[in-house]
């Protein structure tokens, strides 16, 4: 069931534009991230993992890829992360990520309550004892369907 819900995951991040998920170099490290609406994911994946589906939550997701590690396998690494999110008013939430694991899977999910076309701007920063440091700033813009 988990790993039938993680490749639900994975497939609905795959799915979405090119624009939506982002990249950033940062060393042997590639810190992927998007940012998307709670409804695009199936009510059984946010049973499965305790996330709110709602037309006024939006999801944050980052994943942290070693890219020096041999072979075609994609190599997910843990993190410490912290993070904001910032409206166009200049009002401040903390963001709390929750890290989901499914065999070599990691990926780290934050919930933000939104209104209609409501702008954030994203800043977070990663790290891990390995000397990964990267701090990403990326804005996105919500929608109530």
């Amino acid at each position: 069931m988990l790993k039938y819900a993680m490749a639900l995951l994975f497939s609905l991040l795959a799915a979405l534009p090119a624009s939506a998920e982002q990249v950033q170099k940062a060393g042997k490290y590639n810190v992927h991230y998007a940012a998307f609406g709670s409804t695009f994911i199936t009510p059984e994946i946010a049973r499965t993992y305790d996330i709110t589906r709602s037309r006024y939550v939006g999801l944050v997701n980052i994943t942290v890829i070693d890219t020096s590690l041999p072979g075609d396998e994609t190599h997910a690494v843990a993190i410490e992360i912290q993070g904001t999110a910032r409206n166009l008013l200049g009002n401040i939430k903390e963001l709390t990520f929750k890290e989901i694991r499914e065999g070599t899977a990691i990926y780290y999910i934050a919930e933000v309550n939104h209104r209609n076309e409501e702008t954030f701007t994203f800043d977070i920063s990663v790290s891990n004892s390995q000397g990964l440091k990267s701090d990403l700033s990326f804005k996105q813009k919500f929608f109530v369907d």
